[in-house]
């Protein structure tokens, strides 16, 4: 049986991304796929970037890791850019777009947001097309294969639908999950031979008030809506306010 993790999401999140990695470790599960934004919205960015460096074995760009790279110059782009080293910018940078492997004779796509690009967003409720388009190739992103099956991350909620034969697959969020004040990631497993797989999500406790702490001590921007995130589960949004970040 092959076995990995898919992580995403972290969100400068430390104490719920070590949460995850002990769980990890207490599975025996080494092989730790990560579908990017590493850093943004929270206040240990520099540190969630060593830790993926060390443990994940993939690692491809979500659109915050794209940000803080340079890509925009918003306010929560550049707080965490200034925490970085420049070496740490240039990872960010240059992560792949995407990853694609074969697990039992079946091609298996791993992206961020969409295939179409890193700001372009697929819901549940996208139409029909839109969701068959991502399993199409796309040359621009290296993306060459028709996949048959797409694990992506970027809504910080867990989902598993079936699009015409074909699996639909977000692995839920570790750092700043929308769906529940939960970390959440996923297991896959796929067996050796044949195309047959299994899904396991995995929601855990983790220590919240010490990530609150950090980020109330970090002169981070937009603070209040980070800590409101971590307690409720629901998206807030980040407007800047006359005379502060």
């Amino acid at each position: 049986m092959i076995r990995l993790a898919v992580l995403a999401d972290l969100h400068a999140n430390l104490a719920a991304t070590l949460a995850v990695h002990a769980d990890l470790q207490r599975r025996g599960i080494g092989e730790i796929w990560v579908l990017g934004d590493l850093v943004g919205k929270g206040p240990r960015p520099r540190e969630v970037v060593e830790w993926t460096q060390a443990y994940a074995s993939r690692v491809i760009q979500g659109n915050w890791d794209a940000r803080v790279a340079g890509a925009t110059h918003r306010p929560q782009d550049l707080w965490p850019r200034s925490l970085l080293t420049p070496g740490q910018l240039s990872y960010l940078g240059g992560l792949p777009y995407g990853i694609e492997e074969q697990f039992g004779g079946a091609w298996w796509r791993f992206v961020h947001a969409s295939s179409r690009g890193l700001f372009h967003r697929l819901y549940p409720h996208s139409s029909l097309g839109d969701q068959l388009e991502a399993f199409a190739p796309n040359p621009q992103f290296g993306l060459k294969e028709h996949a048959d099956a797409l694990v992506y991350a970027d809504m910080h909620e867990a989902l598993l639908l079936d699009v015409e034969g074909r699996p639909l697959i977000n692995c839920g969020s570790v750092g700043n999950p929308l769906d529940s004040t939960l970390p959440c990631y996923l297991i896959l497993e796929f067996a050796e031979q044949g195309p047959s797989y299994s899904t396991t999500y995995v929601r855990l406790t983790y220590d919240r008030q010490e990530e609150i702490a950090a980020a109330e001590a970090s002169g981070m921007p937009f603070v209040r809506e980070y800590v409101a995130e971590l307690l409720t589960g629901a998206h807030q949004k980040r407007r800047t306010r006359t005379g502060e970040f």
